[in-house]
């Protein structure tokens, strides 16, 4: 991975910083320029990872999230190696601590890195990698028919901008909001634990996301000037922050902040089985809102759905690390009213026309 990103230094440092571009009319099609760098990078990434997992030999990695700190590692018939990490592991079953959300990152980070690295998911980098170099050759003739909708149809426009705001993390947010509010006032473990797994997914995966749009800098369908958007790896830090959709188009965060805290509560919720369809439904519109309001391209998604599903399962409790979550797990707070009353409340999404979506409440009497 050092590598990919010391080519890139090199490249950026050989080629004169451009202007900021203005847009350009989209009326062409096909891939634009930076497209076969693009493609190259994403090879130099493939390339960095497996490099990284071949030189400590891993051929299968177990990390455990349920409080080991040992990585075991298979090389070839002649050795047996064992990586140590320095770093505790994660007891993801307990109540968490106030601050586990910030403190858990660095191990969120190392743990999510050594799984991408293990040989098993080779197929699927390379899986992520070409469909991504495909959808950039086709990203141009693939968006334009959203964005015509969005601009033609107000009601398009408007369901559109809805799905944007509920990726855009202020919403995940809110519903670690609403799990904290519940596990305080009812004594639920379970409510709690997911409030703090939601915020550190979010903060975890956010990071990465980061990371990714500061060093590739693509340009978002709004303000490209290439038909599928200009790339300009490792860019001017204070541009970027100055015209940030110039450059912060790939990967997608919303999506990848979205279908992380959904994995996060269906997996804490195993039992409540409407959550996964209704929030694969919400990750699809919101999808197709990013599009069309120009702010993604599909190529964006690739990686960014490896990255919310990635980090979702690892941070939360899962049938992989033989976490059970069926029992709530509340703690001895006494049978006050307000516990006694949230027994019988049930939780689901509704959307009300004219006010956007919004959380449902019924009370079982």
């Amino acid at each position: 991975m050092v590598n990919c990103f010391l080519i890139g230094i090199a490249w950026q440092a050989a080629s004169p910083p451009p202007d900021f571009p203005r847009p350009i009319s989209r009326a062409k099609s096909g891939a634009g320029d930076g497209t076969c760098h693009a493609i190259i990078f994403l090879f130099l990434i493939l390339l960095g990872v497996s490099s990284s997992a071949w030189a400590i030999g891993v051929d299968s990695t177990n990390v455990d999230s349920s409080g080991g700190a040992t990585v075991k590692a298979v090389g070839d018939s002649t050795r047996m190696a064992s990586v140590i990490s320095l770093l505790p592991g994660i007891d993801r079953r307990t109540e968490p601590g106030i601050f586990d959300m910030i403190t858990n990152l660095p191990a969120d980070w190392r743990d999510w890195y050594l799984q991408t690295a293990q040989l098993k998911n080779w197929p699927y980098a390379a899986l992520i990698t070409a469909s991504t170099a495909a959808m950039i050759v086709y990203d141009h003739p693939m968006w334009k028919p959203f964005e015509k909708l969005y601009n033609e149809y107000p009601a398009v426009h408007s369901i559109s901008d809805d799905f944007v705001f509920m990726g855009d993390g202020k919403f995940q947010f809110a519903i670690a909001g609403i799990f904290a509010g519940y596990g305080i006032i009812a004594g639920d473990k379970r409510a709690l634990r997911t409030a703090s797994q939601t915020c550190e997914v979010i903060l975890a995966a956010g990071g990465v996301v980061q990371l990714l749009k500061h060093v590739t800098g693509r340009q978002s369908p709004n303000r490209s000037t290439t038909p599928t958007g200009l790339w300009r790896f490792f860019p001017n830090q204070i541009q970027y922050a100055e015209h940030t959709p110039a450059y912060d188009a790939f990967p997608s965060g919303h999506l990848t902040t979205t279908l992380a805290t959904l994995i996060v509560v269906a997996n804490n919720y195993p039992e409540q089985t409407w959550i996964r369809p209704v929030g694969y439904a919400v990750c699809a519109g919101i999808t197709l809102g990013l599009v069309s309001s120009s702010i993604h391209w599909w190529s964006d998604y690739p990686l960014a759905i490896a990255l919310g599903y990635g980090f979702g399962t690892l941070l939360s409790p899962n049938s992989d690390n033989n976490v059970c979550v069926t029992e709530p797990s509340k703690k001895d707070m006494g049978e006050s009213a307000v516990s006694k009353l949230l027994d019988r409340a049930s939780f689901s999404p509704t959307y009300i026309p004219g006010s956007g979506p919004g959380v449902a409440m019924s009370l079982k009497w």
